[in-house]
Protein backbone atom coordinates (compact mmCIF):
# COMPACT_ATOMS: atom_id res chain seq x y z
CA UNK A 1 0.00 0.00 0.00
CA UNK A 2 1.27 3.23 -0.74
CA UNK A 3 0.47 5.84 1.86
CA UNK A 4 -0.21 9.40 1.16
CA UNK A 5 -0.11 10.97 4.58
CA UNK A 6 0.74 10.10 8.39
CA UNK A 7 -1.51 10.86 10.85
CA UNK A 8 0.46 11.78 14.21
CA UNK A 9 -0.84 11.35 17.92
CA UNK A 10 -0.23 13.56 20.55
CA UNK A 11 1.44 12.25 24.11
CA UNK A 12 1.59 14.39 27.26
CA UNK A 13 0.88 17.45 25.29
CA UNK A 14 -2.88 16.27 25.88
CA UNK A 15 -2.39 17.68 29.83
CA UNK A 16 -0.25 20.85 28.97
CA UNK A 17 -3.68 23.18 29.05
CA UNK A 18 -3.06 27.21 27.57
CA UNK A 19 0.75 25.74 26.89
CA UNK A 20 -0.98 23.24 24.50
CA UNK A 21 0.13 25.56 21.55
CA UNK A 22 3.63 25.98 22.29
CA UNK A 23 3.91 22.16 23.05
CA UNK A 24 2.76 21.44 19.50
CA UNK A 25 4.82 24.31 17.75
CA UNK A 26 7.53 23.11 18.98
CA UNK A 27 6.87 19.03 18.39
CA UNK A 28 6.05 20.52 14.93
CA UNK A 29 9.39 21.81 14.66
CA UNK A 30 11.44 18.95 15.63
CA UNK A 31 9.40 16.84 13.24
CA UNK A 32 10.91 19.08 10.60
CA UNK A 33 13.96 19.09 11.79
CA UNK A 34 14.34 15.24 11.89
CA UNK A 35 12.72 15.34 8.53
CA UNK A 36 15.25 18.00 7.04
CA UNK A 37 16.16 15.09 4.33
CA UNK A 38 12.75 14.46 2.93
CA UNK A 39 12.06 17.76 0.72
CA UNK A 40 8.73 16.95 -0.83
CA UNK A 41 7.21 16.50 2.74
CA UNK A 42 4.87 19.11 4.23
CA UNK A 43 4.30 18.92 8.26
CA UNK A 44 0.64 20.39 9.54
CA UNK A 45 0.82 20.69 13.25
CA UNK A 46 -2.79 21.15 14.24
CA UNK A 47 -4.24 21.41 17.78
CA UNK A 48 -6.13 17.87 17.72
CA UNK A 49 -3.39 15.88 15.22
CA UNK A 50 -0.24 16.28 13.43
CA UNK A 51 -0.92 15.49 9.92
CA UNK A 52 2.71 14.75 7.40
CA UNK A 53 1.53 14.43 3.73
CA UNK A 54 4.23 12.27 2.02
CA UNK A 55 4.26 14.00 -1.59
CA UNK A 56 5.78 10.73 -3.34
CA UNK A 57 8.69 10.58 -0.28
CA UNK A 58 9.27 6.77 0.92
CA UNK A 59 6.67 6.61 3.58
CA UNK A 60 8.83 3.38 5.75
CA UNK A 61 11.79 5.58 5.62
CA UNK A 62 10.05 8.68 7.26
CA UNK A 63 7.83 6.37 9.84
CA UNK A 64 11.63 5.14 10.92
CA UNK A 65 12.90 8.33 11.54
CA UNK A 66 9.33 9.64 13.04
CA UNK A 67 9.65 6.77 16.30
CA UNK A 68 12.61 8.51 17.48
CA UNK A 69 10.67 11.77 18.06
CA UNK A 70 9.94 12.83 21.77
CA UNK A 71 5.86 14.21 21.99
CA UNK A 72 4.86 11.94 20.00
CA UNK A 73 2.24 8.87 21.42
CA UNK A 74 1.72 6.98 18.23
CA UNK A 75 1.19 7.63 14.40
CA UNK A 76 -0.87 5.80 11.76
CA UNK A 77 0.09 6.03 8.20
CA UNK A 78 -3.13 6.86 6.08
CA UNK A 79 -4.34 6.80 2.61
CA UNK A 80 -6.19 9.66 1.23
CA UNK A 81 -9.40 9.53 -1.40
CA UNK A 82 -11.67 11.63 -2.33
CA UNK A 83 -15.11 12.09 -0.90
CA UNK A 84 -16.39 9.09 -2.91
CA UNK A 85 -17.96 6.94 -0.81
CA UNK A 86 -16.95 4.34 -3.69
CA UNK A 87 -13.79 4.82 -3.61
CA UNK A 88 -13.62 4.46 0.04
CA UNK A 89 -15.14 1.45 0.27
CA UNK A 90 -12.64 -0.23 -2.33
CA UNK A 91 -9.47 1.25 -0.34
CA UNK A 92 -11.23 0.20 2.80
CA UNK A 93 -11.40 -3.74 1.27
CA UNK A 94 -8.02 -3.57 0.00
CA UNK A 95 -6.08 -2.34 3.36
CA UNK A 96 -8.07 -5.08 5.00
CA UNK A 97 -7.29 -7.96 2.76
CA UNK A 98 -3.22 -6.68 2.74
CA UNK A 99 -3.14 -7.86 7.29
CA UNK A 100 -6.50 -10.65 6.81
CA UNK A 101 -5.74 -13.82 7.93
CA UNK A 102 -8.45 -16.57 7.75
CA UNK A 103 -10.35 -16.35 11.35
CA UNK A 104 -9.78 -12.63 12.21
CA UNK A 105 -11.60 -9.99 13.59
CA UNK A 106 -12.15 -6.44 12.64
CA UNK A 107 -14.03 -3.15 12.95
CA UNK A 108 -14.24 -0.21 11.45
CA UNK A 109 -13.69 3.39 13.96
CA UNK A 110 -14.89 6.44 11.95
CA UNK A 111 -14.14 9.75 12.89
CA UNK A 112 -15.40 12.98 11.35
CA UNK A 113 -14.40 16.18 11.58
CA UNK A 114 -16.18 17.80 8.15
CA UNK A 115 -19.50 17.90 9.86
CA UNK A 116 -21.16 18.54 5.99
CA UNK A 117 -20.60 14.99 4.79
CA UNK A 118 -23.61 13.24 4.17
CA UNK A 119 -23.56 10.46 5.99
CA UNK A 120 -22.05 10.67 10.24
CA UNK A 121 -20.07 8.00 11.97
CA UNK A 122 -22.33 5.31 12.57
CA UNK A 123 -23.42 5.24 9.19
CA UNK A 124 -19.75 5.31 7.76
CA UNK A 125 -19.04 2.37 10.50
CA UNK A 126 -22.46 0.34 9.22
CA UNK A 127 -21.51 0.81 5.58
CA UNK A 128 -17.93 -0.25 5.26
CA UNK A 129 -18.50 -3.15 7.71
CA UNK A 130 -21.57 -4.24 5.59
CA UNK A 131 -18.99 -3.65 2.27
CA UNK A 132 -16.14 -5.47 4.24
CA UNK A 133 -18.34 -8.72 5.25
CA UNK A 134 -19.76 -8.90 1.77
CA UNK A 135 -15.89 -8.78 0.09
CA UNK A 136 -14.14 -11.21 2.56
CA UNK A 137 -15.63 -14.19 3.03
CA UNK A 138 -15.13 -16.02 6.88
CA UNK A 139 -14.51 -12.14 8.44
CA UNK A 140 -16.40 -11.47 10.99
CA UNK A 141 -17.12 -8.21 13.16
CA UNK A 142 -15.78 -7.85 16.65
CA UNK A 143 -16.19 -4.43 18.45
CA UNK A 144 -13.88 -5.27 21.92
CA UNK A 145 -10.09 -5.72 20.86
CA UNK A 146 -10.90 -6.96 17.19
CA UNK A 147 -7.43 -8.55 15.42
CA UNK A 148 -8.04 -5.91 12.74
CA UNK A 149 -9.41 -1.78 12.80
CA UNK A 150 -9.21 0.24 10.11
CA UNK A 151 -9.66 3.86 10.80
CA UNK A 152 -11.69 6.47 8.58
CA UNK A 153 -10.99 9.92 8.98
CA UNK A 154 -13.66 11.90 6.91
CA UNK A 155 -11.82 15.53 6.57
CA UNK A 156 -12.84 18.50 4.24
CA UNK A 157 -9.67 18.15 2.07
CA UNK A 158 -10.69 13.85 1.54
CA UNK A 159 -11.10 10.95 3.56
CA UNK A 160 -8.26 9.10 5.07
CA UNK A 161 -7.74 5.54 5.84
CA UNK A 162 -5.60 3.86 8.01
CA UNK A 163 -5.02 0.17 9.12
CA UNK A 164 -2.11 0.53 11.66
CA UNK A 165 -0.85 2.35 14.75
CA UNK A 166 2.69 2.40 15.78
CA UNK A 167 3.76 3.35 19.03
CA UNK A 168 5.88 7.04 19.20
CA UNK A 169 8.72 7.80 21.79
CA UNK A 170 6.82 9.26 23.94
CA UNK A 171 7.81 11.72 26.62
CA UNK A 172 8.09 15.35 25.85
CA UNK A 173 8.98 17.48 22.64
CA UNK A 174 12.66 18.37 23.14
CA UNK A 175 13.24 21.88 24.04
CA UNK A 176 9.75 22.66 26.11
CA UNK A 177 11.67 22.45 29.42
CA UNK A 178 14.89 24.33 28.60
CA UNK A 179 18.42 23.67 27.59
CA UNK A 180 20.91 22.18 28.75
CA UNK A 181 25.11 21.34 28.80
CA UNK A 182 25.64 17.37 28.06
CA UNK A 183 29.40 16.29 29.30
CA UNK A 184 30.05 13.85 26.64
CA UNK A 185 32.53 11.17 27.44
CA UNK A 186 32.54 8.78 24.77
CA UNK A 187 31.59 5.91 27.32
CA UNK A 188 28.05 4.11 27.68
CA UNK A 189 26.82 6.51 30.34
CA UNK A 190 27.03 9.60 28.92
CA UNK A 191 24.86 9.26 25.75
CA UNK A 192 22.27 7.60 27.60
CA UNK A 193 21.60 10.54 30.04
CA UNK A 194 21.69 12.17 27.07
CA UNK A 195 18.87 10.41 25.92
CA UNK A 196 16.60 10.63 29.28
CA UNK A 197 17.32 14.19 29.57
CA UNK A 198 15.85 14.65 25.92
CA UNK A 199 12.98 12.59 26.81
CA UNK A 200 11.78 14.78 29.34
CA UNK A 201 11.87 17.82 27.08
CA UNK A 202 15.16 18.98 27.48
CA UNK A 203 17.48 20.08 24.31
CA UNK A 204 20.88 19.09 25.20
CA UNK A 205 24.25 20.73 23.65
CA UNK A 206 26.94 18.64 23.85
CA UNK A 207 30.70 19.55 25.64
CA UNK A 208 33.70 17.03 24.66
CA UNK A 209 37.16 17.35 26.12
CA UNK A 210 39.78 15.80 24.09
CA UNK A 211 43.83 15.76 24.85
CA UNK A 212 45.52 15.39 21.93
CA UNK A 213 48.53 13.92 21.36
CA UNK A 214 47.26 11.60 24.45
CA UNK A 215 43.68 11.48 22.84
CA UNK A 216 43.35 10.51 18.74
CA UNK A 217 41.65 12.44 15.92
CA UNK A 218 39.33 9.10 16.35
CA UNK A 219 37.98 8.96 19.83
CA UNK A 220 37.05 13.01 19.44
CA UNK A 221 34.86 11.31 16.15
CA UNK A 222 33.40 8.70 17.92
CA UNK A 223 31.92 11.09 20.35
CA UNK A 224 31.00 13.43 17.29
CA UNK A 225 29.39 9.78 16.15
CA UNK A 226 27.23 9.47 19.48
CA UNK A 227 25.99 12.59 19.16
CA UNK A 228 24.66 12.41 15.61
CA UNK A 229 23.22 8.47 16.89
CA UNK A 230 20.97 11.19 19.43
CA UNK A 231 20.54 13.81 16.80
CA UNK A 232 17.27 12.08 15.44
CA UNK A 233 15.63 12.33 18.82
CA UNK A 234 15.85 16.74 17.79
CA UNK A 235 16.73 17.26 14.22
CA UNK A 236 20.24 18.72 15.15
CA UNK A 237 22.40 19.13 18.04
CA UNK A 238 25.21 21.95 18.74
CA UNK A 239 28.67 19.49 19.66
CA UNK A 240 31.36 22.14 21.87
CA UNK A 241 35.04 20.35 21.14
CA UNK A 242 37.05 21.63 24.78
CA UNK A 243 41.15 21.40 24.44
CA UNK A 244 42.14 19.97 27.39
CA UNK A 245 45.79 18.50 27.14
CA UNK A 246 47.45 21.63 28.84
CA UNK A 247 45.21 21.55 32.16
CA UNK A 248 46.15 17.55 31.79
CA UNK A 249 49.62 17.60 32.14
CA UNK A 250 49.62 20.41 34.84
CA UNK A 251 47.04 18.58 37.31
CA UNK A 252 49.12 15.41 36.54
CA UNK A 253 52.34 17.86 37.18
CA UNK A 254 51.50 19.47 40.37
CA UNK A 255 48.33 17.36 41.83
CA UNK A 256 49.12 14.72 44.52
CA UNK A 257 48.20 11.29 42.15
CA UNK A 258 45.39 10.30 44.47
CA UNK A 259 43.44 13.72 43.66
CA UNK A 260 43.93 13.88 39.76
CA UNK A 261 40.37 12.78 39.12
CA UNK A 262 38.79 14.88 41.24
CA UNK A 263 40.67 18.14 40.77
CA UNK A 264 40.29 17.92 36.63
CA UNK A 265 36.37 16.69 37.10
CA UNK A 266 36.38 20.19 38.82
CA UNK A 267 38.45 21.65 36.05
CA UNK A 268 35.73 20.28 33.40
CA UNK A 269 33.16 21.31 35.61
CA UNK A 270 34.25 24.82 35.83
CA UNK A 271 34.16 25.27 32.03
CA UNK A 272 30.99 23.95 31.83
CA UNK A 273 29.65 26.15 33.85
CA UNK A 274 31.28 29.07 32.50
CA UNK A 275 30.13 27.67 29.00
CA UNK A 276 26.70 26.81 30.25
CA UNK A 277 26.27 30.59 31.62
CA UNK A 278 27.33 32.20 28.10
CA UNK A 279 24.85 29.71 25.91
CA UNK A 280 22.38 30.28 28.37
CA UNK A 281 21.77 26.79 29.79
CA UNK A 282 20.18 26.10 32.60
CA UNK A 283 21.53 23.10 33.72
CA UNK A 284 24.66 20.73 33.41
CA UNK A 285 24.00 17.12 32.56
CA UNK A 286 26.24 13.90 32.93
CA UNK A 287 26.42 10.46 32.95
CA UNK A 288 27.39 10.01 36.11
CA UNK A 289 25.86 6.36 38.22
CA UNK A 290 26.17 6.38 41.94
CA UNK A 291 29.13 4.12 43.06
CA UNK A 292 30.05 2.93 39.41
CA UNK A 293 33.42 4.37 39.53
CA UNK A 294 36.03 6.31 42.12
CA UNK A 295 34.57 9.69 41.22
CA UNK A 296 30.80 9.21 41.04
CA UNK A 297 30.84 8.79 44.75
CA UNK A 298 28.79 10.72 47.00
CA UNK A 299 31.88 12.06 48.64
CA UNK A 300 33.17 12.62 45.04
CA UNK A 301 30.03 14.40 43.40
CA UNK A 302 30.56 17.36 46.85
CA UNK A 303 34.02 17.78 46.11
CA UNK A 304 33.29 18.47 42.16
CA UNK A 305 30.25 20.37 42.72
CA UNK A 306 31.67 22.55 44.69
CA UNK A 307 32.63 24.92 41.57
CA UNK A 308 29.50 25.52 40.43
CA UNK A 309 25.98 26.75 41.53
CA UNK A 310 24.25 25.50 38.40
CA UNK A 311 22.14 22.43 39.23
CA UNK A 312 24.46 19.06 37.97
CA UNK A 313 21.51 16.64 36.57
CA UNK A 314 22.54 13.02 36.67
CA UNK A 315 19.45 10.84 34.82
CA UNK A 316 20.88 7.92 35.12
CA UNK A 317 22.19 8.39 38.62
CA UNK A 318 20.26 5.46 40.26
CA UNK A 319 20.52 2.74 37.26
CA UNK A 320 22.85 -0.01 37.52
CA UNK A 321 25.21 -0.86 34.37
CA UNK A 322 22.81 -3.45 32.96
CA UNK A 323 20.07 -0.98 32.86
CA UNK A 324 22.01 1.62 31.09
CA UNK A 325 23.47 -0.93 28.62
CA UNK A 326 19.93 -1.95 28.40
CA UNK A 327 19.05 1.75 26.98
CA UNK A 328 21.96 2.18 25.29
CA UNK A 329 21.38 -0.86 23.17
CA UNK A 330 18.00 0.03 22.55
CA UNK A 331 19.17 4.05 21.63
CA UNK A 332 22.02 2.05 19.31
CA UNK A 333 24.84 3.88 20.84
CA UNK A 334 26.03 0.92 22.31
CA UNK A 335 27.99 -0.38 19.50
CA UNK A 336 30.09 2.56 19.01
CA UNK A 337 30.61 3.32 22.97
CA UNK A 338 32.64 0.63 23.48
CA UNK A 339 34.55 0.99 20.79
CA UNK A 340 38.11 1.08 22.12
CA UNK A 341 38.99 4.55 21.33
CA UNK A 342 40.91 6.71 24.33
CA UNK A 343 39.25 8.77 26.63
CA UNK A 344 40.75 11.91 28.55
CA UNK A 345 38.79 11.05 31.54
CA UNK A 346 41.15 7.57 31.75
CA UNK A 347 44.13 8.60 29.60
CA UNK A 348 45.93 9.93 33.18
CA UNK A 349 43.46 7.66 35.49
CA UNK A 350 45.64 7.19 38.97
CA UNK A 351 46.10 3.69 39.97
CA UNK A 352 44.38 4.48 43.31
CA UNK A 353 42.13 6.96 43.29
CA UNK A 354 40.21 9.05 46.46
CA UNK A 355 36.76 7.46 46.80
CA UNK A 356 36.28 9.55 49.30
CA UNK A 357 37.83 13.18 48.63
CA UNK A 358 37.53 16.28 51.03
CA UNK A 359 36.64 19.29 49.83
CA UNK A 360 39.06 21.25 51.54
CA UNK A 361 42.14 18.75 50.08
CA UNK A 362 40.67 19.43 47.14
CA UNK A 363 40.46 23.42 47.11
CA UNK A 364 43.57 23.72 48.58
CA UNK A 365 45.62 21.46 45.52
CA UNK A 366 43.80 23.35 42.73
CA UNK A 367 44.68 26.76 44.70
CA UNK A 368 48.67 26.05 43.77
CA UNK A 369 47.44 26.15 40.34
CA UNK A 370 46.84 29.37 37.93
CA UNK A 371 43.47 28.09 37.48
CA UNK A 372 41.84 31.22 36.09
CA UNK A 373 44.46 31.23 32.68
CA UNK A 374 44.27 27.07 32.60
CA UNK A 375 41.08 28.06 32.03
CA UNK A 376 40.64 31.10 29.54
CA UNK A 377 43.05 29.29 27.29
CA UNK A 378 41.13 26.18 27.00
CA UNK A 379 37.76 28.24 25.89
CA UNK A 380 39.63 30.35 23.56
CA UNK A 381 40.19 26.95 21.79
CA UNK A 382 36.54 25.42 21.85
CA UNK A 383 34.96 24.97 18.37
CA UNK A 384 31.39 24.61 18.38
CA UNK A 385 29.67 22.64 14.97
CA UNK A 386 26.47 21.47 14.50
CA UNK A 387 25.62 17.72 14.22
CA UNK A 388 22.26 16.60 12.34
CA UNK A 389 20.89 12.71 12.94
CA UNK A 390 22.50 10.37 9.81
CA UNK A 391 26.20 12.36 9.83
CA UNK A 392 28.83 9.80 9.89
CA UNK A 393 32.49 10.89 11.37
CA UNK A 394 33.99 7.78 11.70
CA UNK A 395 33.39 6.41 8.76
CA UNK A 396 35.02 9.26 6.97
CA UNK A 397 37.69 8.72 9.12
CA UNK A 398 38.65 5.28 8.12
CA UNK A 399 38.33 6.24 4.44
CA UNK A 400 41.20 9.00 4.35
CA UNK A 401 43.24 6.10 6.15
CA UNK A 402 42.38 4.26 3.70
CA UNK A 403 43.56 6.96 0.69
CA UNK A 404 46.87 6.94 2.65
CA UNK A 405 47.68 3.34 2.18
Amino acid sequence: MRYTEIMVRYGELSTKGKNRRAFIDRLGFNVRETLHDFPELVVKANRDRMHIQLHSEDGNAVMERLQLVFGIQNFSPSVRVEQNVEDVKETAVKMIKEQYQEGMTFKINTRRSDHDFKLDTNEMNDLLGGYVLRQIPGIKVKMKSPDLTLRVEVRKNGIFLSNRTIDGAGGLPVGTAGKGVLMMSGGIDSPVAGYLAMKRGVAIEMIHFFSPPYTSEQALNKAKELTAKLAPFTGKIKFIEVPFTEIQETVKSDVPAGYLMTVQRRFMLRIADLLAHKREDLAIFNGESLGQVASQTLESMVAINDVTSLPVLRPVVSLDKNEIIDIAQKIGTFELSVMPFEDCCTIFAPPSPKTKPRLERARLYESRLDVDNLIKRAIAGIKVTEIRSGEKFLAENSNSFAELL
